[in-house]
This record gives C-alpha cells, structure tokens and sequence, in this order.
C-alpha cells in the first residue's frame, strides 16, 4: 500500500512548516507499506508513516553554537599526541 500527501496543497501546515517540508522532503511525501496481509493495517501503516516523516520534518532545529574544548579534552589530546610521538620514536633505528 502507498500512501501520498500533497504538502504544496495542504491547509493542515503553516507557510512556514510548509516550506521547511518542501525544503527537506519535497512537495509530494511517499511512504510505502507492504508488511501485513491486510490491506486497511498496511494503510495504516503508510499513514503513520507519513505523519512521522512530517513530524521530523517539522522539527526546527535549534542553530548550533560553538563552544570551546574544556581543559580535560585539551589535556587528553595533548597526552595522546605524546603517546602517539613517543611510539613513533621507539620505531626509529637507534644512533650510534
């Protein structure tokens, strides 16, 4: 069973929910349900899909703000580096 929803035709959306899932789903939402013998289960499957893709979606995703490394993250990548430097050295031939 295939389900559709017209996103460009739908008065269930805002204009700005609208948009965001033209931006990321496209103007047609397609989902496809095939895993019950039963044609109205499979529909409702197709269904619940649909409205989950929406959902996601519709999500606004918070804009990411960088932040600094703490002191406990700089100092292990700092011993790491030495680890790593001293086992490349312990690969050298030795001098004479």
């Amino acid at each position: 069973m295939e389900a559709l929803f017209d996103v460009e035709a739908s008065a269930a959306l805002s204009t700005a929910e609208r948009r965001r899932v033209m931006e990321r789903l496209g103007p047609v939402v397609r989902a496809v349900a095939q895993d019950e013998r039963s044609q109205l289960r499979n529909r409702e499957l197709a269904t619940d899909r649909i409205v989950e893709q929406l959902r996601e979606a519709t999500k606004v995703r918070r804009k990411r703000t960088p932040t600094k490394p703490t002191a406990a993250a700089r100092e292990r990548r700092l011993e790491e580096k030495r680890r790593h430097g001293a086992t490349k050295r312990l690969r050298r031939p030795p001098d004479e």
